[in-house]
């Protein structure tokens, strides 16, 4: 019922007008069958690469992303920059849409905001080679969805409305208020239906009416899954016992820095579990990140069956990622307002055409080369504004390397600096002028932070230079030479 609801839904905006004032007639009869391929881009919220059963995590249960690894090409090292607010989201997806790195990024969303450069943002390049573009679920990027998308179903707020039950929890074995599939507390079931069930229910919709469209469409899917409250069915949760979790290596009960570096007791993620962290409440965020991934996954299966029969899998690349990680418990964190990979690195997975199945690249990439790489799959030229790359060539070519020269991360304005390359991580909290490395080959968990080993100091000397470098080449005006001057 609800299915064709949405599908009569879609097929009503086809018949009608469009925004230009193109008829059904000129959609359909006049449409261009220019042979190019279908991109559907599935976007989850929150989601960490170690949150993918086929990527090294025995513990979560995720046929489908498994399924997308298996049958695609995953990119192993996925990265995002990071965020000028808490929010990580916002400049994660405004990177995206736009195609500049974090600081432009901001500096364009401020003209978003005022309907300027829209002509400029990912679908409306996609429309310039016939495309026709949707999309639905989570939004929170300041231009309006209506006018750079053709169609657009539901667009839903940055995160579900939470309670101050969410919070603080759970205080022991005893503390039962909370439970991810109680309606009464809104959040992924405010409306009624689960906000993954109804982005899935939009984006069957559109591929059923694909049939009566000529055009090649580009989809914009995006959950809020896994991304707090994590809600979901009662079944779900019951997959995971708590005895089957284990508490992270990485687990403390407070992480020494986390005011100097942004992410003290007064940030929101910071507030769901209780302080100091306690190994039960760490295992229940554990328990409830997957059973919400897991509900997730479910949703992909339904949206890539409705692909299938559409009889357009065969001309449509699909890629698969998320706007950031989650610490959940990690390092005695339970945000992403931080530079270790299990926070700034995501699963990245493409299927398609001539993709290669089951291949693994490692190379440091940013997972905004997704933006890249479907103008490159559409003809699109590149335009100098986008400071991302396309991912083809390192899909095809194995000898290829990413044109990266060191990953860069930054939280805030001021809190934290990163550099990833050639094996190390170099984390700098400006405040306070801390200084950590990480052997990435050695310690891939980021467990032994080796700045105070009098032999690294060569090596760190040398990651602050590239770091700085990549400051000038990214615009970001924070001057870090007085603590270098101090190495």
């Amino acid at each position: 019922m609800i299915r064709n609801f949405f599908l009569l839904f879609c097929v009503g905006i086809l018949l009608s007008s469009c925004k230009n004032g193109n008829s059904r007639k000129d959609i359909v009869e006049n449409g261009q069958n220019t042979g190019k391929p279908n991109i559907i881009f599935l976007f989850s919220d929150d989601q960490s690469f170690k949150d993918v059963h086929k990527l090294g995590n025995p513990e979560v249960q995720t046929p489908t992303m498994d399924k997308f690894v298996t049958e695609g090409t995953t990119f192993t090292h996925a990265y995002n920059m990071g965020g000028w607010n808490g929010a990580i989201c916002v400049a994660s997806r405004a990177m995206i849409i736009s195609g500049r790195s974090l600081w432009r990024a901001q500096q364009i969303s401020h003209q978003y905001a005022q309907n300027l450069e829209l002509d400029k943002t990912w679908p409306r390049l996609m429309q310039t080679a016939g495309y026709d573009t949707y999309m639905t679920g989570k939004w929170h990027v300041e231009a309006k969805p209506k006018d750079i998308f053709n169609y657009v179903g539901h667009v839903l707020r940055g995160m579900p409305h939470d309670t101050a039950e969410g919070y603080n929890r759970p205080q022991s074995v005893h503390d039962t208020i909370w439970k991810p599939w109680k309606k009464e507390f809104g959040g992924y079931w405010q409306g009624g239906r689960h906000w993954s069930e109804l982005v899935k229910d939009d984006a069957v919709a559109f591929l059923d009416s694909a049939a009566i469209r000529k055009k090649p469409f580009f989809m914009y899917v995006a959950f809020n899954a896994p991304h707090d409250p994590r809600q979901a069915p009662k079944e779900y949760v019951d997959r995971y016992p708590l005895e089957n979790i284990k508490v992270p290596d990485s687990y403390m009960a407070l992480y020494p820095y986390a005011e100097t570096m942004g992410a003290g007791p007064d940030l929101r993620d910071e507030k769901l579990a209780p302080f100091p962290r306690t190994e039960y409440a760490v295992k229940v965020n554990k328990q409830e990140y997957y059973a919400i991934t897991s509900h997730l996954d479910d949703q992909l299966k339904d949206i890539m069956m409705a692909l299938e029969q559409s009889g357009q899998k065969e001309n449509t690349y699909i890629f698969y990622s998320s706007d950031h990680g989650l610490a959940c418990g990690e390092h005695g964190l339970m945000g992403k307002q931080n530079m270790y990979d299990h926070s700034v690195r995501v699963p990245l997975m493409v299927i398609g055409p001539d993709i290669p199945a089951n291949k693994k690249v490692d190379s440091d990439i940013y997972l905004q080369d997704v933006m890249a790489t479907a103008l490159d799959l559409a003809g699109v030229e590149k335009p100098t504004y986008v400071e991302f790359n396309s991912l083809m060539e390192l899909v095809k070519n194995s000898g290829s390397k990413a044109e990266y020269d060191g990953i860069y991360g930054a939280y805030e304005k001021a809190s934290q600096r990163m550099i990833r390359k050639d094996g190390y991580k170099l984390i700098v909290y400006p405040k306070s002028g801390i200084i950590l490395l990480y052997n990435l080959k050695k310690d891939p968990q980021e467990l032994n932070n080796i700045a105070e080993v009098p032999e690294n100091a060569a090596q760190i000397k040398l990651l602050f230079k590239e770091l700085m470098l990549l400051q000038e080449k990214m615009g970001d005006q924070l001057d870090l030479k007085p603590i270098y001057d101090l190495i």
